[in-house]
C-alpha cells in the first residue's frame, strides 16, 4: 500500500509544529517536511544579509523564493526524520528562524511573493520522499503545493490560549500584550495572503482545551485511519 502524505496547517501559535513532531513518533517510517521553516530560512537569510523588510515587501511578485533559496545556498537535509536547513553547510538554528522578527517578516512578505518555483520544488521533494516514507507536511498553502494529500488538518485554538503558548515559547521575554498584538497582526496578514483557507478535505482540529502536546497530537492521530498506515 502506498505511503501517506498528511498536510498540517494551523493558526499562529496553535502548536502545529509540535503536533507534527509528535506524530512522527506515532507513525512508523515517517518524515516531517517543515515547509514553513524553508520559507523562514530564505527571509531570515536575506534580512541577515542586509535586506530590509520594506524592500522585500516592495519586490512583490518579483521576489522568487526558490531563486533566493538557490542564491543563498540553502540546503535541505534529513536529520532525525525531519527536514533541517543549512546555509553554506552551516545549520540554521531553530531559535533564529522561529524568532518574532523572522515570523513577522514572513507573514508580511509571503502574500506578495512568487511561490510557483518553490511550490514545484516542494512537490518534487514530497514525491521523492513519499517513495520510501509517509510524509507529514507542515506549513502554509499545503493543498496548493500538494493537492493529492491523503489528509489535510487545520489546527486552531482560541486567541488567549495561543498567546499563553507563545509566552512559553518566548520564555516570557515579551509582555502578554506584545505577544497578543503580534499574533493578531500575523493572523490578519495570513488571512490577507489566503493562507487560512480550507479545502474540501480539510479537517479542523480545535486544541484549545488540550493540556499537553501529546493530547493535541492524539486529536489529529485519531482521525487518521489506522489501516492506511500499513506499508
Amino acid at each position: 500500500m502506498s505511503n501517506l502524505v498528511i498536510g498540517i496547517e494551523g493558526l499562529v501559535g496553535a502548536g502545529k509544529t509540535s503536533i507534527c513532531r509528535n506524530l512522527i513518533n506515532l507513525m512508523p517510517n515517517t518524515i516531517l517536511v517543515n515547509g514553513g521553516n524553508i520559507y523562514r530560512a530564505v527571509i531570515y537569510s536575506m534580512m541577515k544579509n542586509g535586506s530590509k523588510l520594506e524592500e522585500l515587501k516592495s519586490q512583490g511578485k518579483n521576489l522568487d523564493i526558490k531563486e533566493m533559496m538557490d542564491l543563498l545556498n540553502i540546503q535541505i537535509k534529513i536529520e532525525n526524520n525531519e527536514t533541517i536547513l543549512y546555509i553554506n553547510n552551516e545549520k540554521i538554528s531553530e531559535e533564529a528562524i522561529q524568532s518574532k522578527e523572522a515570523s513577522m517578516a514572513v507573514s508580511s512578505v509571503a502574500g506578495g511573493a512568487d511561490h510557483k518555483s518553490l511550490f514545484a520544488f516542494a512537490k518534487s521533494l514530497i514525491n521523492k520522499l513519499k517513495e520510501d516514507y509517509n510524509v507529514i507536511v507542515s506549513g502554509r498553502s499545503v493543498m496548493k503545493i500538494y493537492p493529492e494529500c491523503d489528509y489535510h488538518f487545520f489546527v486552531i485554538a482560541d486567541l488567549e490560549e495561543r498567546v499563553r503558548r507563545k509566552c512559553m515559547q518566548y520564555n516570557n521575554k515579551e509582555t502578554i500584550d506584545e505577544i497578543r498584538e503580534n499574533i493578531t497582526k500575523r493572523d490578519e496578514l495570513q488571512k490577507q495572503a489566503g493562507f487560512y483557507e480550507y479545502s474540501p478535505i480539510t479537517i479542523e482540529v480545535d486544541v484549545t482545551n488540550c493540556k499537553s502536546v501529546e493530547e493535541s497530537t492524539k486529536l489529529v492521530f485519531d482521525k487518521i485511519k489506522l489501516p492506511l498506515l500499513a506499508n
